[in-house]
């Protein structure tokens, strides 16, 4: 067993990590206007001013388990306007593609205890370009690309810092930081590093009077008095000026109010240095401290700055400092050598390991307790109009404060219900506990609602999002299983529980007619649809989905799985494994027979699934609109061996029962009166000879099939647009590879073309089990017209293989995702750090969407793995 594992067993290194946000401005959470402008309330501008009132934001930023105290790096190049002290970007209104972060910085290192961790932040010689990128991108529209950094110039002549950012641990409440910065110029260069520490604000709000305090009485430390917190020192091996503030409000900047006496506000350190301003304590003393430390650094040369938090006093903080980190680096390499396949080439293992890497990055301490956000803080009263809208007023039971898997730091500071569930998978490759708590967190009393619905995020918690959690539950199970030899039987056990609320939620609230087909609005898939599927139609119109009936045909088979597998141990629960079973064979036949005018959600003569549009006066309207949603059907899909049935008596004889009787359902579910290849029963709405027809679409070039995965919605709209009026208005749908052609969800969400992860991690995993049923019987054309016939699993593997190859190096040295940036694809300071975006172009592979979206995107680091 290696030392990291041993350590991530122990349970104890963990009190201290990257818990941080990338960015606490512009949330929900935060807003505490008349009018629900959240983006404006908080913004970047005013960052550096405000003090928060849920969470805490920095670069690189490291926090104790419950934020009490945070410690950041900020940096100064001497000609910004302000300090480096969190990462910039554009608010949803202001960019042509919505909220982006506009800046470079690469997730290299991390392990699941924080023991080591490693970043990159690439900081500009020159003055930032604020402007210019606000500017330029407020002039460009929809159809235009977004205008990132490197757009600007500023990295043309290489007049920038690398700057890396390293901790490790020298025990669970000792941490070594170093910082070292590049001069990758021509130029000598100037640099301000400023290792800064601050207090979590608990105490201005009107619950806490507590307050810690910080302090210091030489140029190269800072006390730290907290009663909560073990560490109690920071120290830096370079001398520099101790600079002291509050980590309170400039309530006369922000607000216009008197200046206070003494005051010093949460902006007086940027103040001092970039205003040369009396706005730091001259007492030495506060609750946000930084140490700064210029140094001009040689053109082409690098400096190392050095800082250590320690729990007591040392006479010599930085004895055996370089052992330490080359112990905690050899431990890091240690452990991923035991995760990683020796087949794997070392630009895979270089790809995966920063996968994992952006996954324990993005953990962060979350707070939000939507009760008193909604009525506001004895010191500060919420100005709610609840006469208009006023966001998440049905969730005032929430209360979060735990440290959770973000989708991305920056542009999605905050939990996403099916995102985490697509985390958790490649987690449990690497911290399996981890995985497990985050399933098991959003079930609980205090997340879930008391309906049983499970919250979407903090923008609209009662958003509905695709029901993914059971199936991620029980992926995470086995793969536990596999790498610990003994099955979590009550994680497993507990988790069902509570997802038996949630199904029941779905089917009370989202079966509008109670015939087993149902809605739920966008369904977490923004723009795919001719028009707002979350749209209230007229009296008695509805949508009846594709994929919200998949989904949860889908779901009712993950739950007879798990009830299955819980059987085996606990009889009782092959009454639940029966139950979802014939629940899935009545959605299974509702989704043939809709209403009059068609003759369900499958459209014979295309050979595909749709959306139906239900009319006032009875009649259906199939909408023919082929993209994902008429994919989703292929995750319905479960493979039982024989043995597992031969332990499970009554199963069997209530299965061989409906067979028998019920001969309407037992046509709909394909051959499971018949055993496939090696003893196994298949259960799939998508029966051979429609699978056959759907993949001769999803295969096609021409429609789905993409050089770097599968699109979201098929090519042949790229010329000839899908037209499609309702309620009067003609709605007109083109196939769009990158950047979205609508503000139907706002900012950058778009589904009407690009390649996603967690839908074709689903595709390859579906492929994969039908294989598993069918062997060598089925095969098909791949591509579709190329006369050449592949089994299943060599698909899977196919596209499998396109997706990754979206990351890896091709044979002229490019890497997709950076599109044609030549500098990204062939810098020696470039070329090898990955960024795992939010969804990738349809034709080209290039990055689109949220540059650090290592969530869902990194089930690549699954798809590089061998299949478990």
């Amino acid at each position: 067993m290696s030392v990291e594992k041993e350590r991530l067993d122990s349970n104890n290194w963990q009190d201290w990590g990257p818990y941080v946000s990338n960015r606490q401005w512009g949330n929900v959470r935060e807003d505490y206007s008349s009018d629900g402008n959240a983006w404006n309330f908080t913004n970047h501008n005013n960052a550096e001013s405000y003090s928060y009132r849920w969470g805490e934001e920095g670069i690189a930023g490291i926090s104790d388990h419950k934020q009490l105290l945070c410690f950041a790096l900020s940096f100064w190049n001497g000609k910004d306007k302000m300090i480096k002290e969190r990462f910039f970007g554009l608010s949803n209104p202001q960019g042509n593609h919505g909220e982006d972060v506009k800046e470079l910085f690469y997730y290299l290192d991390n392990t699941p205890t924080h023991s080591y961790m490693k970043m990159l932040y690439k900081y500009p010689i020159n003055a930032f370009p604020y402007d210019d990128i606000l500017q330029e991108n407020a002039k460009r529209n929809k159809n235009d690309t977004e205008y990132e950094i490197v757009d600007t110039g500023i990295f043309d002549n290489d007049e920038y810092f690398d700057i890396f950012i390293e901790y490790c641990k020298a025990d669970r409440n000792d941490i070594l930081v170093k910082v070292t910065a590049h001069n990758r110029s021509e130029i000598d260069a100037p640099l301000t590093v400023l290792p800064t520490l601050w207090f979590r604000n608990n105490w201005t709000w009107g619950y806490n009077k507590y307050k810690g305090q910080l302090n210091s009485y030489s140029n190269d430390q800072v006390n730290i008095h907290h009663d909560s917190i073990e560490i109690k020192k920071l120290y830096s091996k370079s001398s520099g000026e101790t600079l002291f503030c509050e980590n309170e409000t400039n309530t006369p900047k922000i607000y216009g109010h008197s200046k206070k006496e003494n005051a010093f506000y949460k902006d007086g350190i940027n103040d001092f240095i970039i205003k040369k301003t009396p706005t730091v304590n001259p007492e030495k003393r506060g609750s946000k401290a930084a140490i700064a430390i210029t140094k001009i650094i040689p053109a082409g040369k690098f400096e190392v700055f050095e800082f250590k938090l320690a729990s007591e006093e040392a006479h010599d903080p930085f004895d055996n400092f370089d052992n330490i980190f080359a112990e905690r680096k050899n431990d890091a390499n240690e452990f991923y050598k035991n995760i990683q396949e020796e087949i794997l080439s070392e630009d895979e293992k270089n790809v995966q390991r920063q996968a994992f890497a952006g996954l324990l990055w993005n953990k962060q301490f979350y707070h939000y307790n939507v009760g008193k956000w909604l009525k506001g803080d004895p010191n500060f009263n919420a100005p709610r109009n609840f006469k208009h809208y006023v966001r998440n007023v049905e969730w005032d039971h929430l209360h979060n404060k735990d440290i959770i898997s973000m989708p991305d730091k920056w542009e999605y500071p905050w939990y996403a219900t099916w995102d985490l569930a697509f985390h958790c998978v490649p987690y449990a490759l690497i911290d399996a506990n981890f995985a497990k708590n985050q399933l098991l967190l959003l079930t609980k009393e205090w997340y879930m609602h008391p309906n049983g619905q499970m919250p979407a995020y903090e923008w609209n918690l009662s958003d509905v999002n695709p029901p993914v959690h059971a199936w991620s539950c029980f992926r995470v199970f086995k793969i536990d299983e596999k790498h610990n030899g003994k099955p979590d039987l009550l994680f497993l056990e507990k988790v069902f529980q509570k997802l038996l609320l949630n199904f029941t939620w779905w089917v009370n609230r989202k079966d509008k007619n109670g015939k087993n087909i149902f809605g739920g609005g966008f369904l977490g898939l923004d723009n795919i649809g001719a028009f707002d599927r979350n749209m209230e139609l007229r009296d008695g119109e509805h949508l009846e989905q594709a994929d919200g009936t998949s989904w949860m045909a889908m779901y009712a088979l993950n739950m007879m799985r798990i009830a299955m597998e819980l059987a085996q141990y606990y009889q009782v629960y092959e009454d639940m494994a029966i139950k979802f079973f014939e629940h899935y064979l009545y959605i299974a036949e509702a989704m043939e027979n809709l209403g009059e005018g068609t003759k369900g959600l499958w459209n014979e003569e295309d050979g595909f699934f749709y959306d139906v549009l239900q009319l006032q006066n009875g009649n259906a309207v199939s909408l023919r609109l082929r993209s994902i949603v008429g994919l989703i059907p292929l995750f319905a899909v479960e493979i039982i061996d024989h043995h597992l049935l031969e332990k499970m008596p009554n199963f069997q004889g209530r299965m061989e029962w409906i067979l028998k009787n019920k001969p309407e359902l037992a046509k709909l579910v394909s051959h499971w009166d018949e055993e496939g290849h090696g003893r196994k029963h298949l259960m799939s709405i998508v029966r051979r000879t429609r699978l056959t027809k759907v993949l001769s679409r999803m295969l096609d070039e021409k429609e789905f099939l993409s050089t770097y995965g599968i699109r979201a919605m098929s090519k042949v709209y790229e010329e000839k647009p899908f037209v499609f009026s309702v309620h009067g208005t003609e709605n007109i749908v083109y196939y769009t590879p990158a950047e979205s052609d609508s503000r139907m969800f706002g900012g950058n969400s778009n589904w009407r073309g690009p390649i996603w992860f967690p839908i074709n991690f689903l595709i390859v995993e579906s492929l994969q089990r039908f294989h598993f049923y069918y062997g060598n019987s089925l095969r098909v054309e791949f591509p579709t017209g190329s006369g050449e016939k592949k089994n299943l699993d060599e698909i899977a593997q196919n596209i499998s293989t396109r997706l990754c190859s979206i990351f890896l190096k091709d044979e002229n040295g490019r890497r997709a995702f950076n599109g044609e940036y030549d500098k990204f694809n062939f810098d020696e300071n470039f070329k090898d750090y990955i960024t795992f975006f939010e969804y990738f172009h349809g034709d080209n592979g290039r990055g689109v969407g949220a540059s650090h979206q290592t969530g869902w995107t990194a089930t690549v680091a699954k798809l590089l793995k061998p299949r478990l």
